[in-house]
């Protein structure tokens, strides 16, 4: 075999290895694509996408009333022995089990409200799922698919892994400044640890599981926490909307890559006592969930606005492909060993086309943001996110050639504000679409002004 199995699970759950073996055929690449309601598989070997498993409709067909599909595939777990691929969707309140050989669901279990992320424990005989929308973990039975109790956290638990030890489970979460410390056995509450933010969605080992890190999404930080000592031993600065990370070890260094959705970027952080930034890779549009492969040769890194992943090499630090895939990927995970060399059963074609983005930069103000431009069959998706703008302030956001607002926001305490649009947009705001004379192609207006560039808040870049 290419790996030892009883050390795959601690491994693959650092995100790190240490083995010579290069990406293979028979390994597999996953996402979960929040809008296409999809799990996209790509062949790392090739760096192509084999296909998908369609688990819902794309949206807006989820708004009908005898939809039955799952809505907002998120998050993404997996057994120990690697057969088993778990699907968290937050907005249908679902879990589900797929075989990672025939691509096809074999369990479903409906949850509380909103499910995040879930994981198995390390001796793969339970499934533990966070409910996010209120404050417990769901345990269930992977043989048969039933919920078989509930574990109390704090509010909002974002996501759980397992020491590989098997003995404490970290649950982050997003609702509350805490991490909670589980003894997996007797499922109690060992410790309550304070961190920085109360938003928090994702967590990962250090490869000799001594720390864990975890993201900090609302203040652009990561924390450490040291794993004996159940104590936090340091926050880094990280960046505007700082999403996921992983961990891979080159040359005889570990490094730290986290995905900065707000810079489109990946930094590269060292993670000795006193980490500092070695690099920053540019990457497409809005990165967010990010895994090393086996050898840690290459990073796998999804891109929510861009609908695909990037790959890096981590040798050279650069983005050396991409692929397309489903829209706004969000969780992303390597598996090694589940597929068939060029064999992809029970999978769909892609069902859906390159987005366009449009980076919003201040023509006035501190403020900033970013659009995303989706076709959905017969009519487009136009998202809009704005940050550090005037809080509770209503904006317009304008099309090239409009006299309308295509939408209007309203700001939140921070100022940030964001919404969608469905229509026929994206005529006005892809590449050689009509422009406004100056050459822009969105305007955001504070209150009711009219559309003018020379006093709008937020414009595309020229």
């Amino acid at each position: 075999m290419r790996y030892h199995y009883l050390a795959a699970t601690a491994i693959a759950m650092s995100a790190v290895a240490n083995w010579d073996a290069a990406p293979a055929a028979t390994d597999r690449v996953y996402t979960a694509d929040q809008n296409t309601n999809t799990v996209s598989v790509f062949d790392p070997a090739r760096n192509r996408l084999l296909g998908q498993i369609r688990l819902g409709n794309r949206r807006p067909d989820v708004l009908s009333p005898l939809y039955k599909g799952e809505i907002n595939v998120h998050g993404l777990g997996f057994a120990p022995d690697y057969k088993t691929l778990l699907v968290v969707s937050n907005g249908s309140n679902s879990a589900i089990f797929i075989d990672t050989a025939t691509n096809k669901v074999k369990g479903k279990t409906y949850l509380g409200r909103s499910p995040h992320e879930g994981f198995f424990t390390a001796d793969g005989k339970e499934a533990w799922v966070v409910v996010r929308g209120e404050d417990y973990i769901s345990v269930i039975d992977p043989e048969t698919f039933r919920e078989t109790g509930r574990i109390r956290t704090a509010p909002g638990p974002g996501m759980v892994q397992f020491h590989p030890d098997g003995k404490l489970a970290f649950v982050v979460s997003s609702f509350t400044p805490v991490v909670d410390v589980i003894d997996v056995k007797s499922r109690q509450l060992v410790k309550r640890i304070p961190v920085v933010s109360p938003f928090s969605p994702f967590l990962q080992f250090t490869p000799d599981h001594r720390e864990i890190w975890m993201t900090h999404k609302d203040v652009g930080k990561v924390t450490r926490i040291d794993t004996r000592t159940l104590e936090v031993i340091g926050t880094i600065d990280t960046g505007f909307i700082t999403n996921h990370l992983a961990f891979a070890k080159v040359g005889s260094d570990v490094r730290a890559y986290v995905t900065v959705g707000g810079e489109n970027a990946v930094k590269v952080f060292s993670t000795g006592r006193e980490p500092k930034l070695l690099a920053t890779i540019p990457t497409g549009a809005l990165p967010h969930g990010i895994w090393a492969s086996t050898d840690a040769s290459r990073l796998y890194v999804g891109l929510e606005n861009g609908d695909g992943v990037d790959v890096i090499d981590t040798a050279s630090n650069k983005v050396i492909a991409s692929m397309g895939g489903g829209q706004a990927p969000q969780a992303l995970v390597y598996l090694p060993g589940v597929g068939a060399p060029d064999a992809a059963p029970n999978l769909a074609p892609r069902s859906n086309q390159d987005p366009v983005n449009v980076s919003l930069r201040a023509v006035r103000g501190n403020g900033r943001g970013f659009a995303v431009v989706r076709n959905l069959g017969i009519v487009d998706a136009l998202e809009v996110s704005l940050f550090r703008l005037k809080p509770m302030t209503a904006y317009g956001i304008y099309l090239a050639g409009q006299d309308k607002p295509a939408a209007n926001l309203m700001t939140d305490a921070n100022g940030a504000a964001s919404g969608a649009v469905i229509g026929p947009v994206k005529a006005y705001a892809a590449s050689g679409a009509p422009e406004a004379p100056d050459g822009r192609r969105i305007l955001v207006m504070e209150g009711a002004a009219a559309p003018s560039p020379a006093s709008a808040v937020l414009a595309d870049a020229r």
